[in-house]
């Protein structure tokens, strides 16, 4: 399956890039799409403990099951004002 990994912030600056489109296996959660990332751009692994994921407009966990064809936002945590 394929899926469109969109980076925002400092993590788009970390991959070097604005969006990714990722083969996975079917049954990839999104820890899993996250491990495949941090290998790809090291980078973004330096950010673990604060990445936000979001498929869709929701917020997920990192046990959330991947379908073909979703679009995740890898992002900072969302600060307002």
């Amino acid at each position: 399956m394929t899926v469109r990994v969109q980076f925002f912030a400092q993590l788009r600056d970390a991959a070097g890039r604005s969006y990714l489109d990722v083969d996975l296996a079917d049954g990839t959660n999104v820890s899993d799409l996250l491990k495949t990332l941090y290998a790809r751009f090291p980078a973004l692994g330096e950010h673990d403990k604060s990445i936000l994921v979001g498929v869709g407009v929701e917020f997920v966990d990192r046990n959330y099951p991947l379908k073909g064809g979703d679009e995740i936002s890898v992002m900072p945590p969302v600060q307002g004002g």
